[in-house]
């Protein structure tokens, strides 16, 4: 077993060795042109759609252009293995490909372009015998990560760790009807490899930070703990249509006016609760949604987040019995359904300080910080000693067009990552 401490590797080892970053920023733009949306550098490529399918087929021609072994599951999920290591669980990686219809090249991409880059790397080191393994890397993209499409984000890591039963899985359906099963099978992506799938030996994930910290405070590196707890929520309230200028407003039951309530209240809630709660209404929808109608259908989607689970379902409570009551006073009916619950997750102690211990050994700065948004590796996390290692994002925006990470911090958190990655190939976890 390892050391709860162990010492960085010597100078003159693996420290040496760095990345492409030229080769890494050169496959970030080529996927980044599939599913491009015109006028920006950002791109949509919902999961399963035809652009999905594209991005995954130019992703699976590089991992087999450098000869690794690869696993396609029932899920849709692709690991690619360095071979010769035959029963040995691998250091793995990844993140996924699929993005929001308004996402950019960086959210997810970084994680599994670098990792493949961080692969590319220690096969050429092994072939000048500079790196010596005795256990394989591995490198992976998840389906389905966002969520945009089918409901509940991380899907695929979800499936892939027992979570949730792929036959289950496979009969959600999108917000038009189409079905993922149906939808896996068509873009060619539905495999032969069991589910659940098999535990790595350890899990690290890269990802840029989508959020303002380590830009704000000048640090490079952000070691993850934790990834916050996430509640989302589908209200549909349903109430009676009738005309806007004829209708008393003491005879409405407007699903229109609950729903503002609720947005505002979700608001107020996290002013209640103080950090790190956080809320926020996304998604509204009123039908038949004209301007001289009282609606008779609105939906709304809330999304409640808080690192601690006893907070968060505090929060959750509040939140229940303000809508029952605002609701009932309005005369309007109440259908909920959970998009998505996950609990706070901590990640391994000893993989936090290997991703601290990497990045001072490289002469970066660092902060320990918590993730606001859900990863893939939050579902690792429940089967093998898991983290994750953030790089900046330019004026923290994520999902959207204009989302941008400068090469030298594409390049920084990406050479952590082959550090972390080769010393956790060396560690023994009890």
């Amino acid at each position: 077993m390892i050391d709860a401490d162990p010492e960085p590797r010597a100078a003159g080892t693996t420290t040496d060795l760095r990345i492409d970053c030229h080769r890494l920023v050169s496959r970030l733009m080529a996927l980044g042109e599939i599913g491009a949306i015109d006028g920006t550098t950002g791109c949509a490529r919902l999961a399963l759609t035809d652009e999905d399918r594209a991005g995954r087929d130019l992703v699976v021609t590089w991992m087999r252009d450098l000869g690794l072994e690869i696993s396609i599951d029932g899920i849709g999920n692709v690991i690619a293995t360095m071979p010769g290591f035959d029963g040995v669980a691998p250091v793995m990686t990844g993140s996924h490909i699929d993005t929001v219809g308004t996402g950019g090249r960086y959210d997810g991409n970084l994680g599994v372009l670098g990792g493949l880059e961080v692969i590319e790397t220690v096969i050429a080191a092994r072939e000048r015998g500079e790196v010596d393994l005795i256990r394989p890397l591995a490198v992976g993209f998840f389906s389905d990560e966002e969520g945009a499409r089918f409901p509940p984000d991380m899907l695929g890591s979800l499936v892939y760790v027992g979570g949730l039963a792929v036959e289950d899985a496979l009969l959600i359906e999108d917000a038009n009807g189409a079905v993922f099963g149906t939808e896996l099978e068509r873009i060619g992506y539905a495999g032969p490899a069991p589910l659940p799938g098999p535990a790595p030996h350890a899990f690290v994930e890269l990802h840029i930070e989508q959020g303002p910290v380590l830009e704000d405070e000048d640090v490079t590196i952000g070691v993850v703990e934790g990834v916050q707890g996430i509640s989302w929520t589908e209200l549909t309230l349903n109430g009676e249509s009738c005309h806007a200028g004829t209708t008393p407003m003491r005879l409405r039951h407007d699903p229109g006016y609950v729903a503002a309530c609720i947005s505002t209240q979700v608001r107020e809630l996290t002013r209640e609760f103080g950090e790190p709660q956080v809320g926020t209404v996304g998604a509204i929808t009123l039908m038949p949604n004209l301007v001289n109608v009282v609606p008779s259908i609105a939906t709304l989607t809330v999304d409640l987040r808080n690192t601690d689970e006893g907070t968060l379902q505090r929060a959750e409570t509040k939140f229940r019995g303000f809508v029952a009551a605002t609701a009932e006073a309005e005369g309007v009916g109440v259908e909920t359904r959970i998009l998505a619950r996950f609990e706070p997750v901590e990640f391994d102690r000893q993989v936090i300080d290997i991703v601290e211990r990497s990045a001072r050994a490289l002469g970066m700065s660092s902060r320990r910080m918590p993730s606001g948004a859900g990863h893939d590796a939050q579902m690792f996390a429940r089967v093998c000693p898991t983290a994750m290692i953030f790089t900046k994002s330019v004026n923290g925006i994520s999902h959207n067009v204009t989302e941008y990470t400068e090469p030298e911090d594409l390049e920084a958190g990406t050479n952590v990552l082959l550090q972390t990655m080769l010393t956790l190939a060396e560690t023994e976890f009890g």
